[in-house]
Formats: C-alpha cells, sequence, structure tokens
C-alpha cells in the first residue's frame, strides 16, 4: 500500500480538529459568498441611483421600495444592509489577502536574503527590523494611510509596510538555521548560484513558520483596515467596507437602531476568528513541539 503524500497526512490529522474544520468551512462560505457578491446580493450599494432616502434606518424583515425585503435592515444611506456586508466581506478579503501575500513575498524575501549574506548587511537589516517591530503596527498604518490617502491600493500599501517586518523576523530566524545546515554548505561548494541555493533548499524549508505567520497577519490585515475605515482614515464612504459600515452605524446606536453596527460587526468578528482558529491548528500541525 502506498504512503499516503505529507499533504494528505497534514489534511488528515487536519479533519481531526472539528473546530478547525467548522471554521475552515466558514473561511470558504465566506470567500464563496464575497466573490459571488454582484450576483447574489439584493441591491448594489455602490448603486447610488437605486438608494431610496425613505428606506434609510429601517428595522431588520423591513419590506422596502424595491420590491425586495430588507433582512438585516439599512443604514443612514437606505443601503440594504445584507448587500453591503457582503460587498464589505468581499473588500475585506480582497485587502487582507492582498495584503498578507505582498508582505509575505516581501519580508521572507528580505528576511532570507539577509540571513544567507550574514556580517554587516545582515546586522542593519535585521536592526532596522527590530526597530521596526517595536512600533505597533496599528501606529504605523495609522500614519501611513493619513499620508497615503484613502483607496483601497493605498490601505493595502499602508498594510504592508506595517506588517513586512513580522515575515522578515520569522523567515530570518528560520534561514538562519538552515544556513548553518551542512546540506546548505555542500550545495554551496557546487557550481549552483547563490539565489538557486536559496530558492531550492533554504526557503522551502523555511516555508512552516511563515506560513503559521501568514494565517495571523492576514487576520490582522482584514482587523486593521477595519479600524482604518472607522477612522475615517480607510476606504472612501462609496465604498462600503465592514468598518465603515460599523462606523455609519455607530452614532445610531443609542437611539435603538442597532443592527447598522452590528451585524457589520458580527460579520467582522466571525471572520477574524476562524481565520485565527484555523491559524491556530496550522500552527499546531507544523511545529511539532505543539503537537498533542
Amino acid at each position: 500500500m502506498a504512503e499516503a503524500s505529507p499533504l494528505a497526512r497534514f489534511w488528515q490529522e487536519f479533519r481531526e480538529n472539528r473546530v478547525a474544520v467548522a471554521s475552515l468551512a466558514v473561511i470558504v462560505a465566506i470567500a464563496l459568498v464575497a466573490l459571488l457578491a454582484p450576483w447574489i446580493a439584493p441591491q448594489d450599494p455602490y448603486d447610488i441611483g437605486k438608494l431610496v432616502l425613505a428606506d434609510a434606518r429601517r428595522p431588520p424583515g423591513h419590506a422596502g421600495s424595491g420590491g425586495y425585503v430588507h433582512w438585516l435592515g439599512t443604514d443612514a444611506q437606505g443601503r440594504d444592509l445584507l448587500s453591503a456586508i457582503l460587498y464589505g466581506l468581499r473588500i475585506s478579503v480582497q485587502i487582507g489577502v492582498a495584503a498578507g501575500a505582498i508582505a509575505f513575498v516581501l519580508g521572507a524575501a528580505l528576511g532570507t536574503t539577509a540571513a544567507f549574506l550574514g556580517g554587516r548587511a545582515e546586522m542593519l537589516v535585521m536592526r532596522f527590523i527590530d526597530l521596526q517591530l517595536s512600533f505597533p503596527a496599528i501606529l504605523l498604518a495609522l500614519v501611513l494611510a493619513a499620508l497615503l490617502g484613502q483607496g483601497k491600493w493605498q490601505i493595502i500599501a499602508a498594510l504592508v509596510t506595517a506588517q513586512y517586518a513580522y515575515f522578515a523576523r520569522t523567515a530570518h530566524g528560520a534561514a538562519a538555521a538552515e544556513r548553518a545546515k551542512d546540506y546548505v554548505e555542500a550545495a554551496l561548494s557546487t557550481p549552483m548560484p547563490a539565489r538557486a541555493v536559496i530558492l531550492r533548499h533554504i526557503l522551502p524549508n523555511s516555508l512552516p513558520p511563515l506560513i503559521v505567520v501568514a494565517t495571523v497577519q492576514i487576520a490582522n490585515a482584514i482587523a486593521l483596515e477595519a479600524t482604518l475605515s472607522f477612522l475615517g482614515l480607510g476606504l472612501p464612504v462609496t465604498e462600503p467596507s465592514l468598518g465603515m459600515l460599523i462606523a455609519n452605524g455607530f452614532q445610531y446606536m443609542l437611539s435603538g437602531r442597532y443592527w447598522i453596527s452590528i451585524y457589520p460587526g458580527v460579520a467582522l468578528i466571525v471572520l477574524i476568528v476562524a481565520i485565527n482558529l484555523v491559524g491556530d491548528q496550522v500552527r499546531d500541525q507544523l511545529n511539532p513541539r505543539l503537537k498533542r
């Protein structure tokens, strides 16, 4: 009988944790509804011409003038809240994945290269990384968002700058351990270029801790984007991100119109918690010391 592949063994062990499996199912479901938002949302929240101010701040279950029921109510602009949440999830997932992927590539390249080169270059790069890590990521993101202005790519740039250092520090530690091993020294003694040694030997063996950091940082990127949008430094008001939806309804909380902020907040919490739970399981499986 053929031995199972490492990926098959990983999935078999992953399935033993029902909470992680349920969290993964939630992430897949959210990704699907976010991807299909333009087709399944009852209303296009971007289309100003379809918004009716008479439907503003209506409670859940209200039959609107558009001919459909607002199952989660409407916001202060008369947008169907369910549609706005679906589009907001779409934006949050896009920004979180894009920022996490770019920060992953940038940080992994910087940390691995510094560990490979060693000497003064390594010292200078890692001291700069340590200096950046001494500042809270939210503080850096706030400053950069204020400087760069509103917009999706501006927010992604701010998040990447605030988060790449976590990947660089992790990649440096893993790559430094691999750099000292005999098989790397043997590869360097061959005519193989240094770039090939990094890509074929050092970087692949440094991926497990980076994957764990990626799951955490994607969730952090989603939370940071929501925070920036809530403070008015994220996306413009024409794009209903989850943070913007929460901010729009915050002033109506005391008047009893809880749904404008509560439902987007619940969607945001569910997404972040699901990602973190999957990340915890991945960390436990990739770290032999944490395996039960």
